[in-house]
């Protein structure tokens, strides 16, 4: 799994002009899943994301995790995580797990998401057109993958 995970003050996504979800302050998650991709993998991820700490403290030190602040999660599938651009100028996205795959796994990681951090979190639809607005709080944006945990 790949994440590309945006502190934010607020975050919207719009399916077919309406609002699908919204939040405050808190992380904007953008999902990517891969063929293999396990149960693990969400497990790893999603702890690692609510106890991430970067929210800041009373000295304005980034000490705190979405867990202890209550911050708001919006998650968002986005295979395009995984383009590849070595040939050509079309990225291939040969990585990405095909929506048989893809749709359990993103339906397991909401489930333990939601499980970590406490609290219900918001979410895009899998595969539909999206339109995502953000205000980047920072702004703080930080990769982390599940295959590759630096």
């Amino acid at each position: 799994m790949r994440a590309v995970i945006q502190r934010v003050s607020t975050a919207t996504v719009v399916i077919d002009g309406k609002v699908k979800g919204a939040i405050g302050r808190g992380l904007l998650v953008l999902l990517a899943i891969e063929e293999t991709d396990t149960a693990e993998d969400c497990e790893w991820l999603s702890g690692k994301l609510v106890r991430l700490r970067i929210f800041d403290d009373a000295d304005g030190v980034m000490n705190l995790s979405a867990q202890e602040t209550q911050g708001e999660i919006l998650l968002i599938s986005q295979f395009t995580l995984f383009a590849s651009t070595k040939k050509g100028n079309r990225p291939a996205y040969s990585r990405s797990a095909r929506p048989e795959t893809a749709i359990p796994r993103y339906e397991q990681f909401i489930a333990r998401l939601t499980a970590d951090l406490g609290l219900p979190i918001q979410t895009g639809e899998f595969g539909a057109d999206m339109q995502v607005t953000l205000t980047n709080d920072g702004p703080v944006t930080i990769i982390m993958d599940s295959k590759n945990r630096e």
